[in-house]
């Protein structure tokens, strides 16, 4: 029941920066917040992972995985904890811009993190 539960939740954060869109670069990270044995995170694992870094939106957004139990690396400044895995947070310049809590799923997955790409105003090379 709570796995049906944590599966299903989904909250995104739009904390939006003014200014047009940027091009994607080194300043733009995508932190995956996990933890050991998270049933979730070994579906994301299987279904995405594999695929990630050779789409638009994985070479726009880097993956940097985080064990949420760990220390965050000095440059990551989040606007809240880590507390459901896993949670996929958008990051410029080590600023959170928005996040996802939770895997919905591989087709949602994929839906949710363009908008957040498009909502920060991103250019990942989606034509639109």
């Amino acid at each position: 029941m709570i796995g049906q539960f944590l599966a299903r939740l989904l909250v995104i954060m739009g904390l939006l920066f003014p200014g047009g869109a940027m091009a994607a670069g080194e300043d733009t990270l995508l932190l995956m917040g996990e933890q050991r044995g998270c049933i979730y995170c070994a579906r994301w694992d299987a279904d995405v992972a594999p695929e990630y870094a050779k789409t638009a939106e994985g070479r726009s957004a880097p993956l940097l995985r985080v064990d949420i139990h760990e220390p965050l690396p000095e440059n990551v400044d989040l606007a809240g904890p880590l507390r459901i895995t896993p949670t996929f947070v958008l990051l410029r310049n080590g600023r959170e811009i928005s996040r996802i809590e939770g895997y919905p799923g591989e087709d949602f997955f994929w839906g949710l993190l363009q908008r957040m790409l498009d909502d920060a105003g991103i250019d990942y090379g989606a034509g639109g």
